[in-house]
């Protein structure tokens, strides 16, 4: 009996480790599948973090694309106005020289007839003052040469001429007068120095 229960022990005891290495399997096959759950949860996550990155990149893009377009109008609407403010930028002036035109021609259609040679000359000067005034308006004015110091500035030097030590380096004729237009000097005069 004894061989019996011996028999009936290893029996019992394969048995046992038979249920054990089954329910090790068992558990083996919940942890995979919970695995592969999680691997697929991962992967899901991952897919919706990389959907959303881009998503957020094409808006990023679509933003620098149209703002590259708007700039680009700005640009060309900028250039286009000033191109029409340089080609119309004189227009002011031109019009209010056109008083001085009109007069000139009235005073050159005055001047086939008249005989009082003062008249015509205080006509004329007349037309220069108001050539002048109109300048001036405009923010033209002559620069000072006559007994100043030559300022290469404001000056060309176009001849020197001998004069006592009191006038040397100083300005002693003006060929051509100079303009500024407000600080800008606009045309130098052409003077003459002593030495």
């Amino acid at each position: 009996m004894t061989k019996e229960k011996k028999s009936c022990n290893c029996a019992d005891k394969q048995q046992v480790e038979m249920d054990k290495e089954n329910v090790k399997t068992e558990q083996n096959g919940c942890s995979e599948e919970a695995a592969a759950d999680k691997v697929a949860e991962e992967a899901v996550a991952e897919s919706d973090k990389m959907a959303a990155t881009n998503s957020e990149a094409e808006e990023w893009k679509d933003k620098y694309v149209r703002l590259s377009a708007e700039f680009d109008n700005y640009r060309k609407r900028t250039l286009r106005e000033k191109m029409e403010l340089i080609e119309s930028g004189g227009e002011d002036v031109i019009k209010s020289m056109l008083a001085v035109v009109d007069d000139f021609d009235r005073a050159l259609s005055a001047m086939q007839s008249a005989t009082d040679v003062a008249s015509v000359r205080e006509g004329v000067e007349l037309i220069s003052q108001k050539m002048r005034d109109t300048l001036k308006g405009k923010g033209v004015s002559e620069i000072e040469a006559v007994g100043q110091p030559l300022d290469t500035d404001l000056h060309e030097a176009v001849a020197k001429f001998p004069a006592g030590d009191d006038k040397k380096g100083l300005v002693i004729d003006v060929v051509q007068k100079g303009y500024k237009l407000k600080e800008k000097v606009i045309r130098y005069a052409k003077v003459v120095v002593g030495e």
